[in-house]
Order: C-alpha cells, then structure tokens, then sequence
C-alpha cells in the first residue's frame, strides 16, 4: 500500500458520502458479476456496509486488519455485536465485508485491478493478502479432510492435473533395534513387536545333536546388550501376576416381576397377547383389515364449519342439533374469525330457526318470502326484501295458543332449547363488526327483533329477550329508526318492564341509534312514562344504570321540539323538572377526589437552645432513682436531653451534670458510673448520638457529645412532658420554674402558691365571685404568668374567681380537640406589638423557653372527577353538564311556541325567556359557581353553561 494512500485509509477518510458509495457499490458489482448483499445481519443485527466500510478502512483496509490479532473482534465491538462468541460473530462480520467490500476497496482505495472473483468471493474469507493475491501464486485453503487424506491442491482451478496422492511409507522398527525411531502417521498400523520366546530345552548338549542346532541366543545378549527382565515384559505370566487386580464386582441388576398390583396395565397387555396367541392356535382369531381402506373411511370430508353450515340446512332435527351444538362452541371460541360473509345462508338458517319460536306461543309459523306480493297478502309471511312495516299488527291478529297450564312439555323445552341457542349464536357472531355489518342489511332479522320483544309474557322467553336485546345494542347503529319504527316502538316498551338488564341493554340500543351514520337520532315520540322513569333512575346509587340514561337523555334534549314537550309536562303539572335539574348538579360532583396544595408563608421556627439542664421534678426523680445502673442514668438522660443532629454538648458538661444529680445517692452498693462508661452509655440511649473530639481555636481540644441537647421541659418515662409554672411576679428575677404533669395541678399550684385568695371558714380558698357580704376592694390581684398584663390597665382586679378563670387561658390544652383548636388559634407573633394592641395579652417575650412555632401555610382544594387518557372531563359530571347545557340552550327556544289545552300561549316572548331558564337554573346557580371554582376537570363546561343560563335569563 502506498504511503499516502495508507495515511488516508487510517484517518477514516471517505472518498465519497453515504448515497454516491450506495451507487458506485452496486455499479462495481453489476460489472463484475458479483450478488451485493445489502441486508446483511450479524447475530440477528444488521450491518450498514457505508459503516462497516469506514471503520475498516479507518484501521487501514482488509489486509491491515486481517494480519493483527484480534482486529476484527474489535471493528465487531463497533457494531454492538455482543459479549459472547465473539470469535464467530467477528468471523462473519470479517466474510460480510469479503464478499461485498474487499474488491471494492482495492479497486477505489488502492487503485489497483482487484483478483478475479474465483479466488476472492467465490471462497472462504481465510487469510489475507488481498493485494498481492494472484491465480498463480495463490492456494485456496484445505478443508479437513483434505489435509487428513494428504491431499493438496496446486491453486491452478484446473482439475486436469489433481493427481491421486500417494500414501507415504512408513518407517518402522526392525525387531532388535535398539536405536531405531518410529515415524508416527495417521491411519497406519502399529508395527509388529516380536515376542521373545525362551529355550526351553536341556542345556547339556549332546554329541548326537551337538552339530545340528545353531547357536541360541543368551539370556543376557538379547537386543545388543539389552538385559532382559521377564517381570517388565507385558507379555510374560510374571508381569500379569505382579500386576494382577481382581475384576471389580457389578451389581446384579433385579427387575421386578410383572403382577397386576405393580403394573397393571403390563399386566393386562401380556394377557391379551397370550389369549390371541391361543385363538391363533386354535383357529379362532377375526380376519384382520389392516391396511384395507373400509366404508365410511379414508376420506375426512368437509371440515366442521361446512359441516355444521350444511347440517343447519338440512332441516333434519338431528343434524340441526349436532349444528347448534357446534355453532354456539365456534361463534364463542372463534367468534373474532368467523364470519357470515365466508359461508352463504348460515344468517339465513339461523334466522328461521330463531323465527321458530312464535310456533311456540301462536298457531301459525313465519315464513319469509323475498317477493314482495306474497309478503303483503299472507299474515305468516315476512317480507324478506323490505321488511315487514306492520309487523306488530301482524303479532296482535295471531292467535295465542293455550298457555294456561304452567307446565311444559319435553318437546317444548328441547325446542326452546335450539331457538335460545340459535340466538346465542347470532348474538355472540353479531359482536364482531363485519358480522354487524352483514346482519344489518337482513331485513328479517329486524322482523325477529321485533317479534322477540313482543311475545307473551313468560319466564322462558327471559334468555331469548336478552340474546334479542344484546343483538338490537350491535345493529341500532347501523338502522335509521323513526318514530313509527316497529323496532323502536319495542324498544321503547322495553322501558316499562322492571328487568335492569334489560333496561340497560335497552337504553344502549335505543342511545346508539345511526350512531355510524350521517343521520342523527332525534329520539322523537318518546312517552312520559319512560321520561319520568329515567328521571326516577338517575337518583339511583347505580353508576351503571345512571351513565346509561344519562346518554340518552343527552341525545333526547339536544332536540329542541323534545325540550318543548318537557316544558309542557311541567307547566302541566304532569312532570317535576326541579328535582332532575338539582339531581344532575349533584352528579357535577360525582366521586369527586380532593386534593389540596400548600404554600408556606411563614417557615417553621424551631425551639431556642436551652442554657441549661433542666432540673427533674421530685415525683420523677423518685422514680428514676429506683433503678440501677446503668438504667437510671439512661431515664435521666431521657429525661433531660432529646436528639438534635445540629447540637452539640461537652462531655466534661455532661459527666458534671450527672455527678451533682446523683452523687449523693451513690454509695459503695450502689456507685455511679465511670466516665468512660458513662459517655458509652449516651450513645447506647441515644443512637444518633456520639462522642467527637474537635480541636479548637490555638489548638486545643474539645471532647463533646454531638447529636443531642437540652430540654426545655423534662418528659418521663411515659414519655410525657412536663409543663413549666412560669409565674413571675414583680420584683422576682426569675419566674416560678415549678415542674408540673398534668394543667390542673399547675393551676391548683397557682392558685394556693401565687394567687392565695383568702380562706373560707372551712378552710377552703374562696373563688367565689364577689358579693356584698365578701366584697374586699381593698386586696386586688393581677396575673403574673409570663409578662401577662391582661389586667395592666385596670390596676388589677379584686374578684379572684376572674383572675382564676384567666389562668386557665395560658394553660396547655390536653384535651381530644386540641389539635382541631390549635388550626383555628391565632399564631404568635414575631415581634411584640404595641402595649393597647389586643394581641399584646398573646404576645409571649422572645426571651422565653417557647419559642417552638409551626410553620403558618397558606392551603388550596380543589375537587378532581373523572378523566380519561388526556385528562379531560368524562364519566356522570361531564355526561350531567353537556344535559344541563341542552336544557339552558333550548328553553328559551321551546318555551315561546307552548300553547296551553285551551291554545292560548302560555308565556310572552320575553316571559318565556326570563320566566322558564330563570325559575329552573336561578336556584342552581350557587352550586355551578362553586362547581365551576373547585372541579378543575369540569370548570370549562360549567363556565359555558353558567355563560348559556346567564345570556338566557338576560335575554340575550
């Protein structure tokens, strides 16, 4: 490789862009007959050869590659080819850029005229050399089984001149050489050893044989000096006894004996083949048919949903039962693939097996006819074209059989049996779309519908009218129903029935109505009794049956002639809209979730590190100091510390604190700790706790306890805090510090200590309020609990009953509703207000132990209802708006052309725009705001309702 060009090749130079390498790539292999592979993949991932390309070319082309270990391994880690068998993936990452790039690269890199394909794609991607590679001086490389027969090839291609190799002679061993060398070689037996054989005979020799036998070989000559050892020979008996080993014992394989209790059914087979061994031997065996094709075999026949379509029409009572049977199994399991379109008169049979059923209850049986004269003349006839407009006149001119008797016979039962399965099967068939589709265009199908859900009342027919209604809900969508529709008029006869079932299946059917159609359904002729029934039901807490007539409701007000007749049963007294109106917006609100957010405006203000370890009432001491160590110096650390990450406390502070409390009860029975035991014994009560040495400003140590400190007020061993009397009076520079657990002992405390209002005779204090006979102007009191002047301003007071009351007032609050009262207390304030302010009497000096204040937050709640996958409003709020919204849009409308029953109008033009919208919505209002102001989901909708209800009443 030139210099130059190496240097081009290495720094990853590209001679052209990605298409224009596509382009020359497949031009290069067009001339030279070569197949380009532009899809190749590597353990399942495709290789972009522009890429591969590049980072080859990047490491200095194929042959710079190929001669370092392990190159292509690593252009392999570039394509993420994975972690395990690299050595193949890399092998066949190497034969992609072979066969498609290699000739390409020495004809466009190297500008040299690449080998011939016979020695370069034609072969395996073994070796290098690509440049240098010749027809002459090339040898393709030997499988295995060439280099194991020896077989070489000249690299000529020609076959002319292979020759058969010849097997190369081996040398072998002379016996009695000591120096000779075995050549080893493949496929070649082992040379013959000669074994040594003694002599045997006497070793006196005789004048008479003397001069006959050749001289013997000695024992110690044999081989050229070799000495002979007879236990070193293999082949000798001293060798095999010396070495012998006894043959190692194999276990005795046992097989059980076969009986009919440890393999039965082994058992039964051997008996049967010895009993047809004895009826071959006795001439009694059957002939044999095997091989021979009998009746009735070898041929399958049409498979089961052609079987099942030519047992349906063939009108024989068995095959029409092997059918359904089958049928009802297909229409559930396969029900997504199989459709009516794929077999012909499969709707049809069902159809008329489903017709079957007025044979039940009338003395006649529909038939239907496909010409159009006959289906006008005969009352069983239907029309098959056009279907049968008078259909339910037909059904009230049939004459009932006798059903007086409420039992059935057996061939009733079976009969109804095979209808409700005809009719599962057209239900379960009818879910798929393109069945939908075929059954909507079959005009007897809809006679059925309506035949269906017009028989005699019974308790049978109850599975029937529901396969009726569940097929009616998948094809209403694809029907134009009008009022005089006899399918309609029976759907809406459905209402009245007191099935739930079958009043949603009905309410869906009825609200899907064209649904896929450009026509819309304007539900027109819809009686009161069915309104004032769905009024009824939406109070329901049935979440079902209420989304169900809510849709339709929407559908029936979005006509504004529907409305007018509402308004008119309500004028006439004949329906209440006030309740339905405040029923739907309750449902605004429907499952509503609330949720809250906060903002802090004022950042919570932690307590004010305590100066000094707080002394332990005398009740609590008692009971800490009748523990041992080192439990009781555990309690009293409880007791007067608390954890504190970001505090801070000497141990010398601590230890010294400890010692004054206790040193005076510790004797020899009962010592106190030693300080080191004492500093462990912090960190075993405290966990977070633990000892640290600093140093200090000059360098000088401090041993502190870090992770803890003070309390303000000590807890027991209940954990329960204290509460501290801070009843200060004047004159006195520190306030009372009495220890108390529970308010009414801190109050009996104030009362008996501070306060000492003058005995009773019975030696009681007297907080009475004052009378004429024990009114004393001249003892007035004041409250002196922390800086309080709550009676500053009048010099005091001389009723001690008021004062008392008072003191309760600073009391801490243990009661149930303290947490509820502490939301509504006012919070104190950060920095003290003026002395005739109100709040002065609350105001707490910041010099005091309390200064622990919550952080004050400012909250907001809103309501969240139903939403679907964007976050829109959906479910009951949203389905009871868009009513509400139909009703505040169409009133003003409908309410001017009312006639009363005489046919005066019943309002003005102006008094049918204030007087209806204003009387229905004006109480509603409160509500929508507030809807509209906490239901995010649904704010937009109730906004443009309010702004509907608003331009109504102002009539504009």
């Amino acid at each position: 490789m030139a210099p130059e060009m190496e240097a081009e090749v290495a720094g990853g130079h590209m001679p052209f862009g990605h298409d224009e390498f596509f382009e020359k790539l497949r031009a290069f292999h067009a001339q030279r007959g070569t197949n380009l592979d532009t899809t190749a993949r590597v353990n399942g991932k495709h290789i972009d050869l522009f890429k591969l390309f590049d980072v080859v070319g990047s490491r200095g082309g194929y042959d710079v590659v190929s001669s370092e270990k392990l190159a292509w391994r690593k252009v392999g880690q570039e394509f993420n080819l994975g972690q395990t068998n690299t050595a193949a993936y890399a092998f066949a990452l190497k034969t992609v850029y072979y066969k498609n790039l290699a000739a390409f690269e020495i004809k466009n890199i190297h500008n040299k005229e690449p080998p011939p394909k016979e020695i370069l794609e034609n072969i395996s991607a073994k070796g290098g050399d690509l440049l240098s590679r010749t027809m002459d001086n090339f040898r393709p490389p030997q499988s295995r089984e060439q280099q194991a027969n020896g077989q070489e090839s000249d690299g000529s291609g020609d076959e002319e001149h292979k020759t058969t190799p010849k097997q190369e002679k081996m040398d072998l061993d002379e016996p009695g050489s000591g120096g000779g060398r075995t050549t080893r070689g493949l496929r070649q037996a082992p040379p013959q050893r000669v074994l040594f054989q003694p002599d045997v005979s006497s070793s006196r020799q005789t004048r008479h044989t003397s001069h006959l036998q050749s001289p013997q070989p000695t024992v110690g000559s044999v081989n050229g000096g070799y000495a002979y050892n007879p236990s070193s020979n293999p082949n000798s008996m001293s060798f095999s006894i010396a070495n012998y080993e006894p043959r190692p014992q194999i276990p005795l394989t046992l097989r059980p004996v076969v009986t009919p209790g440890n393999n039965p059914s082994l058992f039964q087979e051997r008996v049967r083949l010895m009993r047809e061994a004895k009826a071959t031997r006795l001439g009694k065996t059957k002939p044999s048919y095997k091989g021979m094709m009998l009746p009735g075999t070898g041929f399958d026949g049409p498979n089961i949903y052609v079987r099942t379509l030519l047992a349906l029409r063939s009108n024989v009572p068995e095959e029409q039962d092997y059918a359904l049977h089958h049928l009802v199994k297909i229409s559930h399991e396969r029900g997504d693939k199989y459709k009516f379109e794929a077999f012909p008169s499969l709707a049809e049979g069902l159809i008329e097996k489903v017709l079957e059923v007025s044979t039940l209850f009338y003395k006649g049986k529909w038939e239907i006819s496909y010409a159009a004269d006959n289906a006008r003349d005969e009352l069983y006839v239907l029309d098959g074209m056009n279907g049968t407009k008078d259909i339910l006149q037909r059904i009230q001119s049939m004459q009932l059989r006798d059903l007086s008797d409420e039992m059935e016979t057996e061939e009733f039962n079976r009969k109804l049996s095979k209808i409700n399965e005809a009719g599962l099967v057209i239900r379960n068939m009818s879910l798929l779309e393109d069945n939908a589709k075929y059954l909507s265009d079959q005009y007897p199908l809809r006679d059925f519908l309506s035949i269906a859900l017009n028989l005699p009342p019974s308790t049978a027919l109850t599975e029937l009218k529901h396969y009726a209604l569940d097929i009616a809900e998948q094809l209403t969508r694809y029907w134009i129903l009008d009022a005089s529709d006899p399918l309609y008029l029976s759907l809406l006869n459905q209402l009245e029935i007191s099935d739930r079932g079958a009043i949603l299946t009905t309410l869906r059917s009825i609200s899907r109505i064209s649904m896929n159609l450009d026509e819309s359904n304007r539900l027109k002729g819809v009686p009161l009794s069915a309104i004032q029934h769905l009024c009824d039901w939406i109070l329901l807490d049935d979440e079902e049956l209420v989304h169900s007539c809510l849709d339709f409701l929407y559908q029936y007000t979005a006509v504004p002639e529907n409305v007018a007749f509402l308004l008119s049963q309500m004028h006439a007294k004949r329906l209440l809209l006030d309740p339905f109106l405040s029923q739907l917006t309750r449902l605004l609100l429907f499952h509503a979730k609330e949720s809250t957010s906060s903002r802090v405006i004022s950042p919570f203000i932690p307590h004010a590190a305590a100066t000094e370890v707080p002394a332990v009432p005398k009740d609590l001491f008692d009971q800490i100091i009748q523990y041992s160590e080192p439990d009781r110096s555990s309690h009293w650390l409880r007791a007067c510390f608390e954890e504190d990450a970001q505090s801070e406390i000497t141990q010398i502070a601590l230890w010294q604190a400890y010692q004054s409390r206790f040193s005076e009860f510790s004797s020899p029975e009962v010592p106190l700790l030693a300080a080191a035991e004492f500093i462990k014994n912090v960190s075993a009560t405290f966990p977070a706790a633990n000892a640290q040495v600093i140093t200090g400003q000059g360098g000088v140590q401090k041993f502190i306890i870090k992770g803890i400190r003070s309390r303000h007020l000590p807890m027991d061993t209940k954990n329960r805090l204290y509460s501290r009397c801070l009843w200060k009076p004047l004159g006195h520079q520190v306030v009372c510090g009495h220890f108390f657990l529970k308010p009414q002992e801190i109050w009996d405390h104030i009362v008996s200590t501070h306060i000492s209002p003058a005995p009773r005779l019975d030696h009681k204090l007297d907080l009475s309020e004052p009378t004429a006979t024990n009114h004393n102007e001249s003892q007035m009191y004041d409250c002196y609990w922390a800086g309080c002047e709550r009676f500053a301003s009048q010099g005091g007071t001389d009723n001690p009953y008021e004062l008392a009351i008072h003191v309760k007032t600073h009391l801490p609050d243990t009661s149930v509703l303290a947490s509820h009262k502490a939301k509504h207390n006012r919070s104190i304030p950060t920095t003290p207000p003026s002395r005739g302010d109100l709040a002065f009497r609350n105001y707490i000096p910041a010099d005091t132990d309390f200064q622990n204040r919550d952080a004050v937050c400012e909250y907001q709640s809103w309501y969240t209802t139903a939403v679907d996958e964007r976050g829109e409003a959906a479910g009951l709020p949203l389905t009871s708006v868009l009513v509400l919204r139909n009703l505040a849009r169409h009133i003003p409308k409908a309410t001017i052309g009312l006639e009363d029953e005489t046919g005066n109008p019943l309002m003005t033009k102006a008094e049918g725009v204030d007087g209806s919208i204003e009387r229905l919505f004006a109480p509603l209002r409160g509500s929508l705001w507030n809807v509209m102001a906490h239901n995010r989901p649904l704010a937009a909708h109730v906004a443009d309702l309010l702004r509907i209800v608003e331009s109504g009443i102002r009539g504009g």
